[in-house]
């Protein structure tokens, strides 16, 4: 026996799992990727010669394999959700994106740099990376697939949903906030970057995303229903995997143009999805998407279980553990009960939009992205440890509680319309 036959076995066993898994756990106050993160912990405690992936020496396969599920899964919440953007529809993600995303990245940088002693750059990376928002670990609280009507949503699976499809290109321009200053400060502070950053950062590189986005969205959806020749109008054909050329085609025309690839995939997929709203190939396309996405995410909490029990919590300090318990049960909903003060939504509904702001794939990602910028400072371990923390602790503390929380809420729902009663 050797080392990949245990390999290929284990593939063949998180395939399947990945598969079987949703079924067995759903209404049951646990999630898939609560499992898959228990097996890696588990496996790597066998006497057995499995390894560890160490994010700092092996960061280039993690950013990659991080990129990737990140915009698979952004091109599925894209065209899963049924009602069309807009400043009224979408009044709740425009709120958490505008106030609760900006102070979430202050707030736990503060919180970073007042306990830690990490210097600003430091700090500001930390509240960077755990900005974004990932409800595909917590299926529970995501929209399911397209169909043809848009009330089938409810406000808090698409507030949460399309929040985390635009925050996860949005987190960009802080994470390249805090690569500046560290390169114009080291441990220091000073604002000479500040200027550039607007500009660039902040301002341009987002247009980009948002008009590449559009475009290429446009194209896709005029090539797979509207071509004259049978051959381009993809969707006679009804295959999954084009999802696939779609959302690569979008990522990287993009990033060749400087912009924000994550953006301009979810703006894609919501413009592709607008070309033929009601068409049944949408429901193709997503569901290939998300047999990707969930074997990628099945892979990668497997390997971060692996990499928690093989001792990547061992630069975790008590100071740490205690910002990323503040975050995820303090920070968080304390700025998305603020920005959703007056919103449509019924008070139920936005107490449990401020609350489950799950961190995951993407948090992983942006670390590793920014660590092959910028060493700031050496604490490579130490943001790896606080990081992975904040996912494991999001993972359970959400996958526990959202089943439980969102079937009273539907049930509550079904039984009085709007929940527009105080709790």
């Amino acid at each position: 026996m050797t080392f990949s036959d245990l390999v290929y076995a284990g593939l063949g066993v998180g395939a399947l799992l990945a598969a079987v898994l949703p079924r067995v756990v759903f209404s049951r106050p646990f999630s898939m990727p609560m499992v898959f993160l228990a097996a890696g912990v588990a496996v790597q405690l066998l006497p057995l010669p499995v390894p560890v992936i160490d994010p700092l020496g092996d960061r280039p396969w993690v950013e990659h394999v991080t990129e990737v599920c990140v915009i698979v899964s952004l091109m599925g919440a894209g065209l899963a959700i049924n009602r069309p953007p807009g400043l009224r529809s979408w009044a709740g993600p425009w709120r958490l994106l505008g106030i609760t995303m900006p102070l979430t990245v202050v707030v736990t940088a503060v919180l970073a740099w007042a306990l830690l002693d990490w210097p600003p750059a430091v700090a500001l990376l930390l509240g960077a990376v755990l900005a974004p928002t990932d409800p595909v670990l917590a299926a529970e609280v995501r929209v399911g697939e397209p169909t043809d009507a848009e009330e089938d949503e409810d406000e808090v699976r698409l507030t949460l949903t399309s929040e985390a499809g635009l925050n996860d290109g949005l987190a960009f321009p802080f994470v390249l906030a805090a690569v500046a200053l560290a390169a114009a400060a080291g441990t220091g502070w000073s604002a000479e970057w500040i200027g550039g950053w607007v500009a660039t950062d902040a301002l341009g590189r987002v247009a980009i995303g948002v008009a590449a986005g559009m475009v290429v969205g446009r194209l896709l959806g005029w090539m797979f229903f509207r071509a004259r020749a049978s051959a381009l109008r993809l969707s006679e054909h009804m295959e999954g995997f084009v999802a696939l050329g779609a959302t690569f085609l979008s990522y990287g025309v993009t990033e060749l143009l400087h912009g924000y690839g994550f953006l301009a995939v979810f703006v894609a997929a919501c413009t592709l999805r607008a070309a033929e709203r009601s068409h049944g190939y949408h429901k193709v396309l997503h569901e290939f998407t998300e047999q990707i996405e969930r074997l990628l995410t099945a892979l990668l909490l497997f390997v971060l279980g692996g990499y928690v029990a093989g001792g990547g919590l061992a630069a975790l300090t008590w100071e740490a553990a205690v910002v990323a318990v503040l975050l995820v049960v303090a920070v968080r909903p304390l700025t998305g009960r603020l920005a959703l003060i007056g919103s449509a939504a019924g008070p139920r509904e936005r107490l449990v939009v401020a609350v489950f702001g799950l961190r995951g794939i993407g948090s992983l990602y942006y670390l590793a992205y920014a660590l092959g910028l910028d060493d700031f400072g050496g604490l490579g371990r130490e943001l790896w440890a606080a990081v992975a923390f904040t996912v494991l602790l999001s993972v359970v503390v959400h996958g526990v509680t959202a089943t439980p929380v969102i079937s009273r809420l539907d049930r509550m729902r079904g039984r009085t319309g709007p929940l527009d009663q105080p709790p």
